[in-house]
């Protein structure tokens, strides 16, 4: 008798489920504040429909992960798609799901995941996940920050730890290692590509505050030990030296696009 094939080895747990889900819970809660930072889930949601234009791609039935913004869903619901909304912490009108397992929901002409798939421990199983639930000839469209992004804030860190860097800035997926897990998990005319979104700031509190507004803090499953008021005070003279003629250093959020289709392949036409 063959003996049964060994099973694939789990994936490194780098990210701690529980603090993602209190980091997206603290989102939801900072949400209501009319000042919190959106401009990360805006910029992310308008390109996902500039997108859907130049494609001509136009779903019956969308399911649409962790827009906070809102705004892909009305701009489908109101070109008559149809529109299932869901989250791994769900605010109002979105279902409750858990994105390190397989949907519950399938049979979708498209599938939007922002701001979600940077801080799975299984990125390509979480995209087999996806590719699973499309319906024939369906898009998935996945964005969240990659390779390039908080530079700014990686230096300011190690500056203020000093002789002994901690782990406080979380690992970065570039667009080259994109498109090879789209092509691993099996998605047609796969594409992966980064721009690079500016934002400056007056003071590392402010940058902190929109880190915090926007679910980017650390999910790490092993973070560094506390920064301490030492740590804290040469994180701030690192940010001054940073700065410009204005007194304000400039961040960038480098956004990748994670884009595929779930192809049916059909007998040619003679």
């Amino acid at each position: 008798m063959a003996s049964a094939s060994p099973s694939p080895p789990a994936p490194p747990v780098i990210f701690a489920s529980a603090r993602r889900r209190a980091i997206r819970a603290r989102q939801l809660v900072r949400a209501h504040n009319g000042d919190a930072a959106r401009y990360l889930a805006q910029d992310m949601a308008e390109d996902v429909l500039e997108r859907l234009a130049f494609l001509r791609h136009d779903p019956a039935r969308a399911l649409v992960i962790g827009d906070r913004s809102g705004i892909i869903a009305t701009a489908l619901g109101g070109q008559g798609t149809e529109v299932l909304r869901a989250d791994p912490v769900p605010g109002p009108g979105e279902l409750a799901f858990d994105d390190e397992q397989p949907l519950p929901f399938t049979g979708f002409d498209l599938i939007v995941s922002l701001g979600l798939l940077d801080t799975i421990n299984d990125l390509p199983g979480a995209l087999l996940h996806i590719r699973r639930a499309l319906a024939p000839d369906g898009l998935a469209l996945v964005s969240f920050p990659g390779a390039g992004s908080l530079a700014t804030l990686r230096d300011i860190m190690l500056s203020a730890d000093g002789d002994r860097p901690a782990a406080r800035t979380h690992p970065q997926i570039d667009a080259r290692a994109g498109a090879q897990l789209l092509q691993r998990c099996g998605f047609a005319d796969p594409v992966a590509d980064s721009r690079e979104l500016k934002v400056r700031f007056g003071s590392l509190q402010r940058l902190v505050g929109d880190l915090r507004d926007q679910g980017l803090t650390s999910a790490l499953d092993r973070p560094g030990p506390p920064l301490g008021k030492a740590g804290l005070a040469r994180a701030q003279v690192a940010f001054g030296e940073r700065a410009d003629g204005e007194g304000r250093v400039t961040e960038t959020f480098a956004i990748l696009t994670l884009s595929g289709w779930a192809k049916v392949l059909r007998p040619p036409k003679f």
